[in-house]
């Protein structure tokens, strides 16, 4: 039985192992920034310049690029950076909800405090 594989018209030769491997790149940097952002390396607000940076190079450079590899390396950009965008968010919905059950919680003891009898 023979095999035959299909190539991309107009791609390369490490454009398409970007194509293939460019998931995993793409959570590999979106985690090391993360992680910069979690320990107070990164600031979120240079986190969400590089985002607006890389989607802008994506958008405007890198979808329209006749290079197979620059396109590839655009998308993995712009996706790694709009990924790290989602760690602060994501941390401050958690804060959010964590002081909520704080909130919720001193209510109950206030409640359970007044309204039990000496």
């Amino acid at each position: 039985m023979a095999v035959s594989h299909t190539l991309e018209h107009g791609s390369s030769r490490g454009g398409r192992w970007l194509r293939v491997h460019r998931l995993r790149i793409t959570l590999v940097v979106a985690a090391v920034e993360g992680l910069l952002y979690l320990f107070g390396v990164l600031h979120w607000w240079f986190a969400a310049l590089l985002a607006v940076v890389a989607l802008g190079f994506w958008w405007y450079v890198a979808r329209r690029h006749q290079s197979h590899t620059m396109r590839q390396v655009g998308w993995i950009l712009a996706a790694s950076q709009l990924l790290v965008i989602c760690v602060p968010l994501a941390l401050g919905i958690l804060k959010a909800v964590a002081v909520a059950v704080i909130i919720l919680l001193a209510i109950a003891a206030l409640f359970l405090l007044f309204t039990q009898r000496p």
